[in-house]
């Protein structure tokens, strides 16, 4: 983060969700509280469906900034931050580079390895791959993956040889490039980042084993737990781990950091969230109530990022 502390212009905040990716539903969702906040606060702030116009109608509103409630391609993988540079408008959250390498998980895991930071050993699919040699190399059970998908949408637990193949085309129908990634048997967790702050460790339970769509956006009976159970030490630990590496992509301003920690307590970096969601299931508020921040004060937290992000 740039060492300007500033005060951005909210002359004209215009928050930006919608789109057309396909977590379009959960950003309009997470713009629609964004805002609200903004405008509970006395910020002149009013929403745009990029859907709508696209960047010819977001030009002519003449935001004196942009708070980015976009989620997937075309806003959290450096497209809208490209665009924003070239329109010189100040914009929330982490710039072009850190945006584009953390919404591909398979480049975020090849830096995170590259300087020694855990995470599970992963293989590219494609139509010709060999299934029993990513079976012997991955073992099972497995996850398949989109690359460059959020909000867990086309991904399978392979258990099977059998089922390699069909979770490889169901996660085609989302993305041209697929990953497969060894399986982590243990618990989950996920870690916000603000600012400088890492903020308290959510331990996320699914009743069905399995946080996919479902039990992210829609299910009650995902339990989220702060705090997370670990001990001071291990917590400490975490935190550590998840802000190295979200620093390694380059990341600024806010975040998520998602974690699988196994059976002899080895922490694992599954991905990191540039754009994470801001809706009444999401992580990230949860995390910063829990940290004595409440919604409103979040998001203006966030909005204050706008055109911090340093050179790249």
């Amino acid at each position: 983060m740039s060492a300007d502390n500033a005060q951005v212009d909210r002359s004209r905040v215009v928050v930006v969700y919608g789109g057309s990716s396909a977590e379009r539903e959960v950003s309009l969702k997470s713009g629609a509280a964004v805002l609200e906040a903004l405008k509970r606060q006395k910020v002149n702030a009013e929403g745009y469906d990029l859907r709508d116009k696209g960047l010819v109608g977001l030009e002519a509103l003449a935001p004196s900034a942009v708070f980015i409630a976009l989620h997937g391609r075309g806003g959290e993988d450096g497209t809208l931050q490209g665009a924003l540079e070239l329109l010189n408008i100040p914009y929330t959250g982490s710039g072009v580079l850190a945006s584009a390498l953390g919404m591909d998980k398979q480049r975020t895991k090849q830096v995170w390895q590259a300087i020694g930071l855990p995470t599970p050993e992963s293989i590219m699919l494609n139509k010709g791959s060999d299934w029993d040699g990513v079976v012997a190399t991955l073992g099972l059970p497995m996850m398949v993956k989109p690359v460059h998908e959020g909000s867990t949408l086309g991904i399978s637990i392979v258990k099977t040889r059998e089922a390699l193949e069909a979770a490889y085309r169901e996660a085609a129908q989302f993305d041209a490039r697929v990953m497969a990634e060894r399986f982590v048997v243990g618990d989950e967790y996920t870690v916000a980042l603000l600012n400088e702050q890492v903020l308290p460790a959510i331990r996320v339970e699914v009743p069905g084993g399995f946080y996919d769509f479902e039990a992210k956006y829609v299910s009650n009976t995902t339990q989220y737990h702060l705090p997370c159970g670990l001990s001071g030490e291990d917590e400490a630990e975490l935190a550590g781990l998840c802000r190295e590496a979200f620093a390694a992509i380059g990341c600024e301003g806010w975040g998520r950091v998602d974690v699988m920690r196994d059976a002899k307590g080895q922490f694992w970096l599954i991905e990191v969230n540039t754009v994470p969601g801001m809706t009444d299931h999401s992580l990230v508020p949860q995390a910063a109530a829990y940290a004595g921040i409440e919604f409103d004060d979040l998001v203006v937290q966030i909005l204050q990022t706008a055109g911090k992000q340093s050179a790249s």
